[in-house]
């Protein structure tokens, strides 16, 4: 789709994205004015979501948070929907061998980078409730959910791409925005993704390694420099991952999937030898049929010490 045609079906679709804006802000109004009732937890909820829809790099983010308060002594557990995952009847505790199907492929990424209890429910506060009564637990961390508003939070953490921002500033279906941008003026922090700018904190993603899916292999960054490969990526915005890659001298032939993608052997199956790269989203998804030509760019995000300062004054 062009993007001329895209901006028209955008604009006729603003009489819906206008219902969307009256439904939220109503919505929003019912929790505050306690007809809704929200769920109050007796340990500490730190929400890592934002207010549009589309990858703004959340996940690594909350890897960080939760290897901070881990080094500090914190019991600390994650909770998240499990998009993308077939599961529905409660909460699922997600371990290093849960199907990335049954889950979804965030909660198992969190599962697979960082030895915490990642508890999935559709129902974010039902999954702090069963995190709290199943695991030893004294912190929450919540993947997404800023405007699951039946789940109290003591801290709210909005992530914001620092490229893209706010799209063409429309609401759903219209453009990205869930809430609108005055929404981050109440929430405690907002991190900018790959941008700067004033009263937001920087965060990059720093790229560490590939690793073999199949195997578990390390190797350093210009390991691929100046060969052909094949760079796969089902997220909110490969672009960004495909750019990371063209960076180290990699010659790219891109393949995009749709954000959470099921993959299948066949998706994957080139008719030439190249070396696959993926993300470590993505690859959670493959193992069962990876091969030796199968490889994920390993990321961590890179928080100031400002901010960790800031954040623990706040629990």
């Amino acid at each position: 789709m062009d993007l001329n045609t895209r901006g028209i079906i955008n604009y006729l679709l603003l009489p819906v994205s206008s219902i969307f804006y009256v439904v939220s802000v109503f919505r929003k109004w019912l929790y505050r004015a306690n007809f809704f009732k929200v769920q109050k937890f007796k340990y500490p909820v730190i929400v890592v979501g934002n207010i549009t829809v589309g990858g703004t790099g959340k996940t690594p983010i909350v890897i960080a948070l939760a290897q901070h308060f881990k080094q500090q002594g914190r019991q600390v557990g994650i909770v998240s929907r499990g998009y993308g995952g077939v599961h529905n009847q409660g909460s699922l505790l997600v371990n290093k061998d849960t199907n990335a199907y049954l889950s979804g492929d965030e909660p198992l990424l969190i599962a697979w980078q960082i030895d915490l209890p990642v508890m999935v429910n559709k129902n974010r506060a039902q999954a702090v409730k069963d995190l709290i009564n199943q695991c030893q637990v004294d912190l929450i961390i919540s993947d997404d959910g800023l405007q699951h508003y039946k789940m109290d939070r003591n801290i709210e953490i909005a992530v914001v791409d620092g490229i893209r921002r706010f799209g063409n500033g429309f609401f759903l279906p219209a453009g990205p925005l869930r809430e609108s941008t005055i929404r981050l003026k109440s929430v405690d922090f907002v991190i900018n993704n790959a941008g700067l700018r004033a009263g937001e904190f920087s965060t990059e993603l720093v790229l560490k390694m590939f690793v073999n899916v199949q195997t578990g292999e390390e190797k350093p960054l210009d390991y691929f420099k100046g060969e052909c490969c094949h760079g796969v990526a089902g997220i909110g915005y490969p672009q960004r991952f495909f750019n990371a890659l063209i960076r180290l001298g990699i010659h790219l032939e891109s393949h995009v999937f749709s954000d959470h993608y099921a993959y299948q052997e066949n998706d994957l199956a080139f008719e030439d030898n190249h070396p696959i790269l993926m993300t470590a989203k993505d690859c959670v998804k493959c193992v069962q049929f990876a091969n030796n030509q199968m490889w994920y760019l390993q990321v961590e995000a890179d928080l100031s010490d400002d901010f960790f300062k800031k954040l623990d004054t706040k629990l």
